[in-house]
């Protein structure tokens, strides 16, 4: 999946530039906030993970998030702002998996979920990812809580969880 979304990005670019076409691709995290379809896909999926595990995952593996509606809107900024130009990545926020479930847990609190993760230290440090770009285009990064939130409930409207 990686490897075609990078090789499909060096193909656009190389068509572009070939064609005198100014390109300007949208790089999101993991994108969750509300569902639109009524199947699951791969983003919302891990939030499910989550959420069904109860933190057994590896709490300590990193993610970067990026709120539907932020990649949305980024999509059309890049197409209506005269000065959109080149690569622009949309993260909004980069967590562990424990700070994601602290959030669900402070949300949810019937979710067994654990309070704590047994080691915070974290194994992987966390990237630090540059929204200078993005917010550029005006875009403003939706609270975390927000889409988490509007995620959970999303999958509770659709059926995949019953909490």
């Amino acid at each position: 999946y990686v490897l075609s979304k990078i090789l499909a990005e060096e193909a656009a670019w190389k068509f572009a530039k070939e064609n005198g076409i100014d390109l300007v691709t949208i790089h999101p995290g993991i994108v969750i906030g509300p569902l639109l379809q009524p199947t699951l896909n791969l983003s919302l999926a891990i939030v499910l993970n989550l959420i069904k595990d109860g933190g057994k995952t590896s709490p300590l593996s990193v993610f970067s998030t990026a709120d539907v509606r932020d990649v949305a809107f980024t999509h059309i900024q890049a197409f209506e702002v005269p000065s959109a130009s080149g690569r622009y990545c949309v993260v909004g926020h980069v967590l562990h998996n424990y700070e994601a479930l602290k959030i669900l847990k402070e949300l949810y609190p019937a979710l067994s979920i654990p309070e704590e993760c047994e080691d915070e230290k974290a194994l992987f440090p966390k990237p630090q990812m540059s929204k200078e770009k993005a917010k550029s285009l005006g875009v403003n990064f939706t609270p975390l809580e927000v889409s988490f939130g509007d995620a959970v409930e999303s999958l509770k409207e659709k059926g995949f969880i019953d909490i």
